[in-house]
């Protein structure tokens, strides 16, 4: 069975719900978070990818009220089963004060602007960390593409704290580019390249800390890096995106070159 956790906002809510709710249930539950359907096509599309329409649950924190009802009707439709958890919350609540709510997502947040848009960058970064739901790349503020060891996780959580949605995608010869990255603007994506000795000796002494045994792990050999740094290259010439060198940079240095390209401000 699966839980589709549905969101307007980043789905952080939603998605504690949905665990509370599997947590309770001796049985293979899995999560997936769907974040930031904010118009009828998103909504479409998402209730368009469902395949087993009988095994599933959505749990839905979208506040706009024609979004959330247009949710409702398809997945009506398709006999998909729904549990809108804030409507009937805010509804009551509307009656109680006699007011109209202001329906805008994620405005639990405004109590302190600047301290929650930076645990929402946080909870981005480990949402997207790693090319693990490449649908984050479309909502970044940053895309960072790059080898493995080039600090593309460091770097995008020093970026959530400054309240940047930073995803990361890793670039390996055999595994294909998210199509994703050719639907955004280029300017948000940048690449991430270092000197291949330097590599080297990084991932080597990662092996060693992690008591591999070097000889017989191909992903510090010379001939598998320098692989790597010719695809990688390739890629961020074919992305004609920005390329920042990290080679014995500090992460703070290498942020605030990315702080400055795409024009962010503390």
């Amino acid at each position: 069975m699966i839980i589709y956790a549905v969101s307007d906002s980043i789905g952080e809510t939603a998605d504690q719900v949905a665990r509370a709710t599997a947590s309770q249930f001796d049985h293979d539950i899995k999560i997936k978070r769907i974040p930031y359907l904010t118009t009828y096509d998103d909504v479409k599309s998402f209730i368009d990818s469902i395949e087993d329409t009988k095994e599933c649950l959505i749990i839905s924190t979208i506040v706009m009220a024609d979004i959330r009802d247009f949710l409702t009707s398809l997945a009506v439709e398709k006999g998909i089963h729904i549990v809108n958890i804030l409507g009937p919350c805010i509804a009551t609540t509307a009656r109680i004060l006699n007011k109209m709510p202001i329906f805008k997502p994620g405005a639990v947040r405004k109590l302190d602007n600047d301290y929650f848009r930076k645990i929402e960058a946080m909870e981005f970064a480990i949402a997207y960390d790693d090319s693990k739901d490449d649908r984050g790349i479309k909502n970044a503020d940053v895309v960072l593409l790059g080898l493995s060891r080039t600090s593309k996780t460091p770097l995008c959580v020093y970026l959530a704290n400054k309240g940047i949605k930073a995803a990361n995608v890793p670039l390996v010869p055999e595994v294909p580019l998210p199509k994703e990255l050719y639907e955004i603007d280029r300017s948000k994506i940048i690449g991430l390249t270092i000197d291949p000795m330097e590599l080297i000796e990084i991932r080597k002494n990662r092996i060693h800390r992690l008591g591999g045994n070097l000889s017989q792990i191909e992903y510090a050999t010379v001939e598998r890096i320098m692989l790597e740094y010719e695809y990688a290259d390739k890629v961020m010439k074919k992305l004609r995106c920005k390329v920042i060198d990290v080679t014995k940079k500090a992460i703070e240095d290498t942020a605030a070159i990315i702080m400055d390209y795409i024009g962010w401000h503390d």
